[in-house]
Parts: C-alpha cells; structure tokens; sequence
C-alpha cells in the first residue's frame, strides 16, 4: 500500500500544469485515471508532445489510460458514473468549458459531495481576463519574472524552464492534499483553483515584497543576487563558478580561503552595509583571485572552509555528478514499447517507500479494465463504443 492509493483520482488535464499536478499524486500510488478523448474524435491532440517522447512520458507516468468522448451525451454520462466512486477530479481547462461541460464543481458535489475538484487556469476563474487562454510565457511576464531575469539593461527575459506551469501544477497539487485532509473531518470536498497568474506571483516571494511592503521595484541582477553580496557567478581559470558569501562570518571565511586579508581592509568591503554599496569593487577583488585556479580546486577549497560554492553544469554534467547519481535522480522505467527509458524522479524521499515504476500508458490502453471496476460490463461497453461514447 502506497501512501496515496486510497484515492482515485480523475485525470482530465493537458498539457504541462494539470499534469505537473496529477504527477505528485500518481508518483505516491493514487488511483489515477488518464481521460482523452477517443483519437478519431480527438482534433487537439494533447499539445505535450509526441506520445511517445521524453516530455509526454515524464509528465504522465503511474497513470492509467481511458477514453471518453465528453462531447457525446453518454460519454459525459459516463463520466459522472466515474465520479460518483472517485476521490478527485481534476482539469485544466478554460473556466467557461467545464461550465458548458457540466463538470463544473456544482455539478460534480450533486452527484458526489465528497469530491474534490483540482483546476488550474492562466488568470484564474474570475475577472477581466478570467477567459483568457494561458500560457506559462504569458504569465512569466505577467508575473514579474521576466523583469528581473538577466543581465542588466539587457532587458525582459523568460526563465529557461515553465516555471508558471510546474508552479501552478505543485500549489495546485498542495491545495488537493488540503482538501483531502479536510474531508477527513467534514465529509465534504472542496474546489481547489490556482492559475498560472498567481502562481508566478506568488513565486516572486521575496522580490514581490520588496514591492508591497518596501516599495521597491526589483530590477534584472544578472548572476548576483539581488540583495547580498557577494552571491553570484565568477569566473575560474578554466570556467565558471557559483559563490554565495553573504554576511559577515561567510565573508571572513573567503577572505581567508582567498588570501586577501589585506585587501578586505578597504573601507568599502569592511561591513557588509560596505559591500552591498561597492558590489562592483567586491566583485572585481574576488574575481581577480578566482581566475588564478580552476573551478574543481575552488569548489573544493571553498566548501572545506564552509563557503557554499559549486560548478555551473550543463545538463549531461548535473547526471555526471556524483551527489545527483548517489541520489538516484536518473529514475530508469521499463516501457512495453520503447524499452527502458530514463525519467527524472519525485524530489521528495517518504523513508520506506518509493514511486512505483509504471510507464506512461497509451491512449486507452485501461479503458476496459479500469469500466468493469465502475461497473460497465461488456456489452454496454461495446454499445458505447459503436456511439463513439468511449
């Protein structure tokens, strides 16, 4: 037994936030049912790539798959029997869809008042732009990432991964845990919402504080940290390095690790109020020294003296590494058609257990096995499928 598996949980989602959320349930043993619609009626496809490609199968591994066409009347009929049994349903629709589905939470409390229903949108479900369709660029801009990523003066620029997305599909993830937990005490399911908007705002955390309580506006600080100096990327004689020294006992100890007690004694790096003001002349001290070793030496001198310091990998690099194979993020998984394939693992570690290993299911594939446990025999479901209901 899983620490999820009592739960089923509906999966209607596309693409890459609804997904990202239903991984963390079906990661941990939840009962996870994968809806498409049946290929001949299915004109969208799921816009998360080829089937059969690294990001389809990251995102929808330890699923079941089912069709149903929810635009035929028995098919949405056939939904709401699903319902009645599940746990969680959840969907990353544009509001007004669900509503024209009839799968809205409403709707779904009447046939099972215990269900908890996930959604995620690009603005949320109300408001000037509750309509508007989402996309994670559109909300990394919206929500201020992109005007303080980068170089200074280079101008807005989108963070190398969907962070909106996978933001929203965690919170979205963490809201579905609370309601589940609630339920235990009322009997009652909950409406969970995030949107992609709020998400990317709420990510903003320190740097969007800075507004609303301090009334700065952040500004792109390249590879410093905006705040503490020194933080930031250095130059090696045979690369680059990461170096976080803030406060003064980090700066005692590089100072020392470097050799440059003279230098430090220049009035504007004496304090640390001292070296956020002269950034730029701290800077130039440490690099000056960096440069004379390579990044292996610096990252090994740094962190024995306990300044956090490590290497700038690129992605073959960070699965060298030997901290990233000890922990096993490489998370191979045996696929029926393609053999064994590489995925990246859950983050999080439940000593005494472990993800189970299920590859992401073709379009499908479940559809009788997982209809005979809702109690569709296999005539009616023969029935269904000459309508095009499944």
């Amino acid at each position: 037994m899983l620490p999820l598996s009592r739960f089923t949980v509906l999966d209607l989602t596309r693409v890459r936030s609804g997904p990202t959320c239903v991984r963390q349930l079906a990661d941990w043993g939840a009962n996870v049912i994968k809806i498409e619609a049946p290929e001949a009626v299915d004109t969208g496809g799921d816009l998360g790539g080829a089937r059969h490609g690294s990001d389809f199968q990251l995102l929808h591994r330890n699923k079941r798959a089912i069709t149903i066409n929810l635009k035929h009347p028995d098919g949405l009929a056939l939904f709401r029997r699903l319902v009645e049994k599940a746990d969680v349903v959840v969907e990353n629709y544009r509001p007004d869809v669900k509503d024209r589905l009839g799968i809205d939470y409403a709707s779904l409390a009447k046939i099972n008042p215990r269900i908890v229903l996930g959604s995620i949108s690009g603005f949320g479900q109300t408001g000037p732009y509750g309509k508007r369709p989402g996309f994670d660029q559109i909300a990394q801009g919206m929500g201020g990432l992109m005007s303080v990523t980068g170089l200074p003066g280079q101008g807005p620029v989108r963070a190398g991964i969907p962070v909106a997305d996978l933001t929203a599909g965690l919170y979205c993830a963490l809201g579905i845990m609370v309601a589940l937990l609630e339920r235990e005490a009322t009997g009652k399911g909950r409406w969970v919402h995030v949107s992609l908007l709020e998400a990317m705002v709420a990510m903003m955390d320190f740097q969007a504080t800075r507004w609303t309580m301090d009334g700065q506006v952040p500004r792109q600080a390249g590879n410093d940290h905006p705040t503490t100096v020194p933080t930031g990327l250095f130059r090696t004689s045979d690369g680059v390095v990461n170096l976080a020294a803030g406060g003064a006992e980090m700066w005692r100890r590089i100072v020392e690790t470097l050799g440059i007690e003279e230098q430090a004694r220049d009035p504007d790096m004496a304090t640390e109020e001292a070296r956020s003001g002269h950034r730029e002349k701290v800077n130039a001290l440490l690099q000056s020294v960096l440069e004379t070793k390579t990044s292996a030496e610096w990252v090994a001198a740094l962190n024995k003296a306990g300044v956090p310091c490590g290497p700038v990998y690129t992605m073959d690099q960070v699965f060298a590494d030997e901290q990233i194979r000890h922990l096993g993020m490489a998370w191979p998984v045996q696929h029926p058609t393609l053999g064994e394939v590489t995925l990246v693992r859950s983050p999080m570690t439940l000593e005494g257990t472990a993800p189970p290993r299920r590859p992401t299911p073709e379009r499908g594939e479940h559809t009788d096995q997982v209809l005979a446990e809702f109690g569709v025999g296999a005539e009616e479901l023969a029935a269904l499928r000459a309508k095009g209901a499944v």
